[in-house]
């Protein structure tokens, strides 16, 4: 016959013994997280006291999880953050981008915030303060961003047991403010390529002249809609000229991770940002412009590129797209302007979910949201429709024809 075992976490009737000087010791068998039986104990100055400084010492014990830094609700948050992260690195399923990305913003958005408390602290309330005042005093995006590294923190204390809930669940939802999405018009693209024709190639200017590569690039994003840093990441192999119309796939991105040198990640932001796409002829003309500078290098070898032969940082272009279109009094225009454009341009061609395919978003709905302008024209059909209103089209329904 097979006895059934004690549960996990409870224990058995109390002992308690008298000890010299007149304080009591109480002590009971208790079933630990691993299974086994031990013996837990405690001494106080009366029997009630020494009972109730056991089960504190039992209930501390039962929210205790093994082997995962006995993290618990009285665990300090730092301990959580230490654990999560290892965790992160063990699962290994992060981007090294984003992962260095995840530790940044906990600890500097949140770790101010929650280092002095313990997680039984950590309540709905703290959090749902701290995301609404940071998004007012940061910006939304920080506000979301802190609260995607905290959800998951608690996700896996909830994993661990150290917590029964994930706070996160019951905070009160962000509030996005208005924000207008903006393309540039083919009058402002137009300008954006003169200033950065002239761009410090006037006479007694010192240092090296622009070598041509940002002003390509611009082309590149006109014509593909990828972002900056998919642009950097297009190797000789990724380009084929030879058809009609030339196509270029995205299958990769640059990063930085601090501290260390840009490399080329085989993979961009998603798996639906991999595409073959066909492009324009003035984007087909910058590519062969720069093929022709390659025809002594591997398939491998990036399109764009620094004096080195290494990747050209984002962060960079940004930096010298800024300067160089600030020289010509433009202001305000990031590379992210010229995907919005090209989504807004070929909405209104042929619709949002072309555009949706184009910029690689797994539904419409994000590129209507974040990158296609509104426009405020309503379709002039209606005009035409409502024409039925009319003292004429009313006298002739009236009529029964």
């Amino acid at each position: 016959m097979i006895r059934p075992r004690t549960p996990i976490g409870t224990f058995g009737e109390i002992e308690f013994t008298p000890l010299p000087g007149g304080s009591v010791r109480a002590r009971v068998r208790y079933r630990d997280d691993d299974g086994r039986l031990r013996r837990v104990e405690a001494v106080g100055a009366t029997r009630k006291s020494a009972e109730h400084a056991l089960k504190g010492k039992l209930t501390r014990r039962a929210s205790r999880v093994s082997g995962f830094g006995d993290l618990g609700p009285d665990s300090p948050f730092p301990a959580l953050v230490d654990v999560w992260l290892e965790d992160l690195d063990l699962a290994d399923r992060l981007a090294e981008g984003t992962r260095a990305l995840y530790e940044r913003n906990m600890r500097q958005l949140v770790m101010p915030a929650f280092e002095n408390y313990t997680l039984r602290e950590i309540t709905v309330g703290r959090v749902d303060r701290f995301l609404k005042t940071l998004a007012k005093s940061k910006s939304h995006s920080m506000a979301k961003q802190a609260k995607t590294v905290l959800s998951l923190a608690f996700g896996l204390a909830v994993r661990y047991e150290a917590i029964g809930t994930n706070p996160l669940q019951g905070i009160d939802r962000l509030r996005k403010p208005e924000r207008t999405t903006k393309a540039l018009t083919v009058a402002e693209v137009r300008a954006i390529r003169a200033a950065l024709r002239e761009w410090r190639r006037g006479s007694g200017l010192p240092g090296p002249k622009p070598d041509g590569q940002l002003e390509a690039i611009v082309e590149v994003m006109l014509g593909t809609s990828a972002r900056i840093g998919e642009v950097l990441a297009i190797r000789k192999r990724d380009v084929n000229v030879t058809t009609s119309p030339a196509t270029v796939t995205i299958s990769g991105t640059i990063v930085t991770p601090k501290g260390k040198s840009a490399y080329r990640q085989p993979n961009p932001k998603t798996q639906r940002s991999v595409r073959t796409m066909a492009v324009p002829s003035f984007t087909a003309e910058v590519i062969r412009a720069r093929l022709v500078r390659l025809v002594h290098e591997d398939a491998e070898h990036l399109l764009f590129y620094s004096r080195n032969h290494t990747p050209l940082t984002p962060a960079n272009v940004r930096r010298r797209l800024r300067e160089a279109l600030k020289s010509q009094g433009i202001e305000g225009v990031t590379p992210h302007a010229f995907r919005r454009t090209v989504a807004t341009t070929v909405e209104r061609a042929a619709g949002a979910d072309l555009a949706a395919e184009l910029l690689g978003h797994t539904s419409s709905s994000i590129t209507k949201e974040h990158y296609i302008e509104r426009d405020d024209h309503v379709d002039a059909r209606t005009a035409e429709i409502l024409e039925a209103l009319g003292p004429a089209g009313v006298d002739d329904q009236s009529s029964g024809k």
